[in-house]
């Protein structure tokens, strides 16, 4: 496995971690945390910017950037779907 690939599900594995353990201090936080995912817009943004990514970077990381570029995309969706709290 590439270094960048393990780096990338490490930060994933972490993300999960964290939604675990809201939701044990705060029952119900762990669906509000991944609410954007019902969000179409927010769905939209993260898609793209995966897709982007990943079509500028695949020739040089290869799984590693898919990995990456998913990532990103699941953060700016869900930046993105942050957008209906305010």
């Amino acid at each position: 496995m590439e270094p960048s690939l393990v780096t990338a599900l490490v930060v994933a594995a972490a993300l999960a971690i964290k939604t675990a353990v809201l939701a044990l201090r705060d029952p119900g936080s762990a669906r509000r945390e991944w609410a954007f995912l019902t969000d179409r817009v927010a769905l939209a943004g993260g898609a793209l910017t995966a897709l982007v990514v990943g079509a500028a970077g695949w020739a040089y990381g290869g799984y590693g950037l898919a990995a990456w570029a998913l990532l990103a995309g699941l953060l700016v969706a869900q930046v993105m779907g942050r957008r209906a709290e305010r």
